[in-house]
């Protein structure tokens, strides 16, 4: 398993916008160059971004993007989610009629408990404690 690059850039835009002083609005011109995110793939990760409500967008000549909430009340699953989808180890632990050996699966129980402990780890991380790390990381 490994993060997407979509996930990787999600994460990095929120973190940008963590940075700054709240309400502050900023291009997504200037993301991209401090992120390093190509812009067209910027622009669909923000899309999906406000759709889900974790960001806010403006447009015009005073326009960009910003938080729409605390950085408090976003984590990290709620990026990959609303980037990806819910996080799902393997199918069966979302669908286990899909699974003929699923009342016999050695391995399902393992998948559901590794998921279940990802979600919850992800859950609870928010961009308010990771700002912290950042800031004491420098």
């Amino acid at each position: 398993m490994e993060i997407s690059r979509r996930i990787d850039y999600g994460i990095r835009v929120i973190l940008d916008l963590v940075t700054l002083p709240r309400e502050t609005r900023v291009s997504t011109e200037e993301i991209s160059l401090r992120q390093q995110i190509p812009n067209p793939f910027l622009a669909k990760i923000i899309s999906q971004l406000s759709l889900s409500g974790l960001i806010t967008t403006y447009r015009g000549p005073s326009g960009g993007v910003q938080l729409a909430r605390p950085p408090a009340e976003i984590s990290l699953l709620q990026v990959i989610e609303a980037l990806e989808g819910p996080i799902r180890l393997n199918r069966c632990t979302t669908q286990p009629d899909l699974c003929p050996l699923e009342d016999r699966c050695p391995v399902r129980d393992v998948w559901l408990k590794a998921q279940e402990t990802l979600v919850e780890l992800l859950a609870e991380t928010t961009f308010d404690r990771l700002a912290q790390r950042h800031e004491v990381s420098q």
